[in-house]
């Protein structure tokens, strides 16, 4: 390695995104320190959807069978409820990929991070260091060419060199803000979320669960399992609609679980096992900068946030299995420049655009009450197509056709 630079690549941010993409890039080879301003096993508020693109991560790392080890819930289907209250409930059909593992999981982000963190730190070439803040990238010129920050506890500064460096660090991301990618986050492309786990919410124990009711639409309302009797309970909404109506997110949580006539039974042994906590989503609904001179951006950092399910974790981990490529390839030709760093972005939006720009058009339809209700009017007296909307969470094509307008007219004529 060159004499001014202490690694070869930097991974600022040690959530599922960073250390997947530090862990692939030990496995290559190459010297990789890995930051994170927290100390793990730490929690994060989210959803806790495992995903298959996480999965797929997981099984590449060969850590997949660790989610079973830890508290978590098996996700075999998922029910839907729209705005007039019709439930529907569609089972997930066979196993993955492998055949040997369940279609899904929810588990705890306290637990599910710290399995991909622990994961990097085990891997040769990876050095991890906790409790320390970057506060800005240092600078050659045009080129990023490390970062510099304070420890958390003593705050004392210091600062790091490598060749090239990963902006993984959330929502917030201080790369992404430095580099100009991204400046004041616009309120149409923003969601604002809060959740609280609760303990004793009767109902299936195997089952993501959409509420699609009045007061957050185009947003729902969730109750995801995460096992041991414990649930994660939660709402989102577009900034720009809260700002709009002026609303009060834990207020109109708390409410929909003590009114609402879907919950209020359920809700009525339950118990709070934890606090209601806030954060704000940046969603892929349009195409955020994600690289530049010596640099590169991923998950949350490059605003990939799935537009109409909130999640968030698949699409990180994605984005790191994209990267490490990339970043092998950069340095095969030692070339760590805007041009050629390109072909991430060019490879990103490749494999993820199109889901995308399909998810946003779903959430903006989302807003249509009457289409809610149509479509699980009908899901729910017909099959087929509950069939056909359980397999939008896996088939691209299904999830497009259901935008369509002749979907809907189909729908109308049976």
């Amino acid at each position: 390695m060159e004499g001014k630079y202490d690694y070869d690549v930097i991974v600022v941010g040690a959530g599922p995104g960073g250390s997947s993409c530090a862990a692939l890039l030990g496995k290559k080879g190459y010297n990789v320190l890995l930051i994170d301003k927290a100390k793990f096993p730490r929690d994060k508020t989210c959803g806790d959807a495992v995903s298959g693109k996480s999965l797929r991560v997981l099984r590449e790392l060969g850590i997949d069978k660790q989610i079973e080890k830890v508290q978590h819930a098996p996700v075999r289907g998922v029910i839907f409820s729209s705005p007039k209250g019709v439930q529907i409930d569609i089972p997930f059909r066979g196993k993955t990929y492998e055949g040997d593992r369940e279609p899904g999981y929810c588990c705890k982000r306290i637990y599910m991070d710290n399995i991909f963190f622990t994961t990097a730190k085990k891997t040769k070439g990876v050095k991890t260091l906790e409790e320390f803040q970057v506060t800005g990238p240092i600078m050659e010129g045009q080129q990023i060419i490390g970062v510099k920050g304070v420890y958390v506890k003593s705050k004392k500064p210091d600062e790091f060199r490598a060749k090239l460096i990963v902006g993984a660090d959330g929502a917030h991301s201080v790369l992404a803000r430095k580099t100009g990618c991204v400046t004041t986050p616009d309120p149409k492309h923003s969601c604002a979320a809060v959740r609280g786990y609760y303990k004793g919410v009767s109902g299936p124990e195997d089952r993501i669960e959409l509420h699609f009711i009045d007061e957050v639409l185009p947003g729902y309302f969730w109750i995801f399992p995460v096992g041991n009797g414990e649930h994660n309970i939660g709402l989102g909404m577009l900034i720009k609609d809260m700002q709009g109506r002026h609303v009060n997110l834990k207020g109109l949580m708390l409410n929909a679980i003590k009114t609402n006539p879907l919950f209020k039974e359920r809700f009525k042994n339950a118990k709070p096992s934890s606090e209601i906590r806030a954060w704000n989503l940046p969603l892929g609904s349009y195409r955020q900068k994600v690289h530049g001179p010596g640099y590169l951006l991923l998950g949350d950092a490059a605003s990939l946030v799935d537009p109409f399910t909130g999640e968030g974790m698949g699409n990180a981990t994605a984005s790191a299995k994209i990267a490490s490529e990339i970043i092998d390839q950069a340095f095969r030709v030692d070339n760590f420049s805007e041009n050629m760093l390109s072909q991430y972005s060019e490879n990103l939006w490749a494999e993820l655009g199109s889901e995308l720009k399909t998810s946003y058009n779903l959430q903006r339809a989302g807003k249509w009450k009457f289409l809610l209700n149509l479509v699980i009017d009908k899901a729910a007296k017909k099959p087929e197509v509950r069939e056909f909307i359980g397999g939008t969470f896996t088939n691209e094509e299904a999830k497009r056709e259901l935008y369509s307008p002749m979907f809907y007219i189909k729908l109308l004529l049976t």
